[in-house]
């Protein structure tokens, strides 16, 4: 997949989150906090950004590989690890490189997280990016995708883009290149190498409840008879 080089820019020069999102804690929690042993339990994000999720995993006791295109991402991620985790080299792995080529062999993670960055690539390139992170799931593995849905703020405005897509003027997505709006009814399609759990219609509303965001939280798990997907 090509990287859009406004990412590096915006790593660059804005401040990003230092925590995780409720949703994703409350995923975590809820598979994976009664493992026998964390540090088995191994957890891909891709599109990771400055680590929020991964310094999360590793206060918490997983073992965790973070994948994303920015260098700049990847080295505040690690600066944050070094700084708040002493160790977690030992049971974490950082690298700059392809979503859609994933570096990692068949079945190697318990679970998978994208937190809106696969709705940064257009909706071929999307597809094979969840196929991707279908490959490298065990079977019973999991699959947490929070991604934007249709009618969020800032969809329609600016150039279109292609299916379902913008490189929106308004918006939170406003100036930080393509972005991909999700319909319910495309999910399954999009992560075709999981079975679809759960989906969640998260919503918010900015400037006195003028402008909505809604997200869409999706739950999967891989088949348990599963083999490589390809």
């Amino acid at each position: 997949m090509s990287w859009d080089p406004v990412w590096e820019k915006i790593f660059r020069e804005q401040a990003w989150g230092k925590y995780p999102g409720e949703e994703l804690i409350r995923f975590v929690a809820r598979n994976f906090y009664a493992a026998p042993d964390r540090s088995a339990v191994r957890i891909l994000e891709v599109g990771c950004g400055p680590g929020a999720n991964l310094w999360f995993l590793a206060r918490e006791g997983f073992a965790f590989a973070g994948i994303d295109g920015s260098s700049t991402a990847i080295a505040k991620a690690e600066k944050r690890l070094d700084d708040e985790c002493p160790g977690w080299r030992s049971f974490g792995e950082l690298r700059v490189g392809d979503m859609g080529n994933l570096p990692f062999g068949d079945a190697e993670f318990d679970a998978v997280i994208d937190n809106e960055a696969v709705c940064c690539n257009p909706w071929d390139a999307s597809k094979a990016i969840y196929a991707e992170m279908a490959r490298v799931t065990k079977p019973a593995g999991r699959i947490f995708s929070r991604t934007f849905a249709d009618g969020t703020w800032g969809e329609g405005t600016g150039k279109s883009a292609g299916h379902h897509a913008w490189f929106c003027e308004d918006g939170p997505m406003a100036g930080k290149g393509f972005t991909r709006f999700t319909t319910l009814d495309e999910i399954p399609v999009l992560i075709a190498g999981f079975d679809v759990r759960s989906v969640e219609l998260l919503t918010w509303t900015l400037e006195d409840r003028r402008h909505e965001i809604r997200e869409w939280v999706i739950l999967g798990e891989k088949p348990a008879g599963a083999g490589p997907t390809t």
